[in-house]
């Protein structure tokens, strides 16, 4: 077996495979190039049961990326540490190389979030990347919220997160993906963003592979009824998980979301290993509130307590 590459090894931080028309826009920057300091970040975080609570028990962080200490915030389960997943460089620029890696050990229950939404910069020499790493070991309950992601105008951005869970693990995985800066008339303004996510288990069998392309030059990229429908807000909620019947957790799920005032649909995830929804629509609290009441339910459902007011600044 070949030893592991170094952390500031292109091998290491570069996604392993970049869709060919973000590769088309590679060039030089007229600004810091991939590679240099303060353009790669890097988290490495681990978690580990301690007694009667999970506590992080390895970190590894270089700028911009970095945490806030973990909290213990969350009254229904005061075992959880509540982590926020932070950013020093206001937002992801060109050439910007980022990789999280994030291990969640037997028995751990473990809620990670973005301290404010992630803003995409303009773009003209090179795109930007960020790659997630998430296992979920055996018998865990982990939560990954992000805030939503915002792509300013030119911005040209790939996201590859890859999610291992154990069959006895169950992982909520968030994601909400805004049109651009509305407040500013930007719809649809940024030049690329892709996104693949995909959830396996240990032994590497795919449970779900979601793809998202969007490219508005081209027709139909971003106004599909898969993706945005004309809307301006697209959230999606994965509850992967042994912990309910896949059909109880698709069920929980619609009855939230139909009086959100939100399009959505809900269905179950292949085998039965649980169950997602997708959420679109135009007023930004409206949708934030609906992603809400979809997470606070399936939690109900799972483990018995409500999802905690988690306040942010």
């Amino acid at each position: 077996m070949s030893p592991a590459p170094a952390r500031l090894d292109p091998a290491h931080y570069e996604p392993g495979r970049v869709p060919a028309p973000m590769l088309e826009l590679a060039g030089a920057a007229d600004t810091l190039a991939a590679g240099r300091p303060g353009k790669v970040g890097l988290l490495e975080l681990r978690y580990a049961r301690a007694g009667e609570r999970t506590e992080l028990v390895d970190r590894y962080q270089k700028s911009p990326l970095q945490i806030m200490r973990p909290l213990y915030v969350d009254p229904g389960r005061p075992d959880m540490p509540v982590t926020y997943l932070m950013s020093t460089g206001g937002g992801i620029v060109q050439a910007d190389r980022n990789r999280l890696d994030i291990r969640c050990g037997p028995g751990t229950a473990v809620h990670l979030t973005t301290q404010a939404a992630t803003k995409l910069h303009r773009m003209e020499f090179d795109h930007a990347t960020q790659v997630v790493r998430l296992t979920a070991e055996a018998g865990s309950y982990v939560e990954y919220l992000p805030d939503p992601l915002i792509p300013y105008r030119d911005a040209r951005f790939y996201q590859q997160t890859q999610v291992t869970v154990d069959p006895t693990a169950t992982v909520l995985l968030g994601e909400t993906i805004a049109a651009g800066r509305l407040a500013r008339g930007e719809r649809h303004a940024y030049r690329m963003l892709f996104s693949d996510l995909e959830i396996a288990r240990p032994d590497g069998e795919p449970l779900v592979v979601d793809t998202v392309r969007l490219d508005p030059r081209e027709p139909g990229s971003v106004s599909g009824p898969a993706v945005f429908a004309g809307h301006d807000l697209m959230a999606t909620l994965y509850a992967v998980t042994g912990l309910a019947p896949a059909a109880e957790v698709a069920d929980t799920l619609h009855e939230a979301l139909r009086a959100s005032g939100t399009a959505f649909g809900v269905s179950v995830l292949p085998d039965d290993c649980g169950a997602w929804a997708r959420i679109m629509g135009s007023d930004s609290p409206t949708v934030t509130r609906a992603l809400r009441t979809a997470w606070d339910a399936v939690r109900r459902l799972l483990i018995g307590v409500p999802a905690p007011d988690l306040r942010k600044t």
